[in-house]
């Protein structure tokens, strides 16, 4: 009989703890998937690698799940589940015998003991703040960027720099978000080598290739078109940071959709650089912390996203913060090791609960968040038409002038079998947003339903104008047996 060891006890209460999301349906942007012709397609696998592509070895991974699958979601998850748990293992491998192997002076990190390296994995592995990159689908760049992050360290350790830079290469692949993983690295080897070289040069390189995919793919919402400028989006970036922080110490208070406010708290930021330096002087442990910011800075400082917070960015910075807890959790009872893992453990289990069905999770986004407009709209989009309408009453009482809102009305209203209705609620979506295809393409949708097809048509040809690729508008074409033209 094989002995389990405390390691593959921490990898099944990870099973434990984040098994769930098997069950669990698509959220958010997983959707989106099936849209792309380059995940659907059987000769997509070529197309995930064309020059706009961000994330290309993502997307392949996604082809291959379509292949296998179709529309299946336990397999997505499935793939989710297994990289969190290469992930959790390659923690603890790495940092069991220290990162560098060198004892703390000016600044190194402080290699790791058993025990210590467990507790990093175990918080690494069960922390809450995890289980939105477990259970989003979407979000399998940033999992598969972490590991092989985690094996670029690994190979480091071991004095295979080439097979490091090769690990990066594929980080990079995967997400751009690992950009400044060279930075860590330099830092916490302290010793320049050729392939660290090409690491820093492949980092930009992909950091370029970002700024231009982002500014030339419409509807990316990041970069240029992520509606914020970028010292505004760094301003309010401490804030979010401090959340962050929050939420690692104290984690109670989740949501898919936090309510953060544009601001310029520098304050914030004086805060967080402060304390950060004064535990890279004065505490034997305090470069971890500094290095958790490193692995954050490349959604967290200068290059804007729509989403102005998302606890999936924690996930590849979590090794610094994880390796930071184990140290620390070193000094105390082994008890209160695995107690504390015990929480976690039972925390992220609920979360995986309310990642179990889209109302669940849009519900809780409206009670931690209930004066923003969004999370309304996506937990009436998991109602029934009368209550889903009741809600959106809400929202527009908060949004008067929001678009999506009034199109969202006139979708709940078609599925009431009010297409009168809905072409009101259309209309004036498109009063306020009179350049938005989908809201075209809405009201030739209504207008064919009252039975007026040429002007629906006109519509579904205006929407194909403004964006000669929206899908929507060529569909409705084509069942109406029009030329598109």
């Amino acid at each position: 009989m094989i002995a389990l060891r405390p390691i593959h006890i921490l990898l099944l209460a990870t099973l434990v703890a984040f098994g769930a999301s098997l069950a669990a349906p698509f959220h958010l942007d997983d959707y989106a998937l099936f849209s792309d012709p380059a995940i659907t397609s059987p000769s997509g696998w070529w197309e995930v690698w064309k020059p706009l592509q961000t994330r290309p070895l993502t997307w392949f991974t996604f082809w291959i799940n379509f292949q296998l699958g179709g529309r299946n979601s336990a397999g997505y998850h499935a793939v989710s589940l297994a990289l969190h748990l290469a992930a959790v293992w390659l923690v603890y491998a790495t940092l069991r015998s220290g990162v560098t192997g060198n004892d703390v002076q000016g600044g190194r990190p402080s290699p790791v003991a058993e025990f210590g390296a467990l507790m990093a994995a175990a918080v690494f592995a069960l922390h809450p703040i995890q289980a939105e990159a477990v259970n989003y689908v979407f979000d399998r760049g940033t999992l598969l960027a972490t590991v092989f992050c985690l094996l670029t360290l690994r190979s480091w350790r071991r004095e295979r720099e080439w097979h490091a830079a090769g690990w990066f290469a594929l980080a990079l692949l995967s997400k751009e978000e690992c950009v400044t993983f060279p930075v860590f690295l330099l830092l916490a080897a302290r010793a320049w080598r050729p392939a660290m070289g090409v690491m820093f040069g492949l980092s930009a390189a992909a950091g370029a290739r970002l700024l231009v995919a982002t500014a030339a793919v419409r509807g990316s919402g990041a970069g240029v078109q992520a509606g914020i400028a970028p010292l505004e989006y760094l301003g309010t970036q401490g804030l979010v940071i401090l959340r962050y922080l929050r939420l690692l110490v104290a984690p109670y208070g989740f949501t898919v959709d936090p309510d953060i406010r544009i601001s310029h708290a520098w304050w914030a930021w004086a805060v967080i650089l402060g304390v950060a330096a004064l535990l890279w002087w004065r505490h034997r442990h305090g470069w971890w912390f500094a290095a958790g910011l490193i692995l954050l800075a490349p959604s967290s400082t200068i290059l804007p996203a729509a989403d102005l917070a998302a606890d999936r960015r924690l996930y590849l910075p979590m090794l610094a913060f994880a390796a930071l807890a184990g140290l620390l959790l070193e000094r105390f009872d082994r008890r209160l090791g695995v107690a504390l893992a015990g929480v976690l453990l039972v925390l992220s289990f609920g979360r995986t609960q309310t990642w179990a069905s889209e109302q669940s999770l849009w519900r809780e986004a409206v009670e931690r968040a209930p004066n923003k407009v969004r999370p309304l709209i996506q937990y009436a989009r998991t109602c029934e038409p009368r209550l889903a309408l009741q809600v959106l009453e809400r929202a527009k009482s908060l949004a008067p002038d929001d678009p999506r809102v009034a199109s969202e009305r006139g979708r709940r209203y078609l599925e009431w079998g009010q297409p009168a209705a809905a072409l009101g609620e259309f209309g004036r979506a498109l009063a306020l947003a009179p350049n938005d295809p989908q809201a075209v393409n809405n009201r030739g949708v209504a207008l064919l339903l009252l039975g007026q097809k040429d002007a629906a048509v006109a519509d579904f040809r205006r929407a194909l104008r403004l964006e000669p690729s929206f899908p929507d508008a060529a569909a409705n074409l084509k069942r109406l047996g029009v030329e598109v033209r």
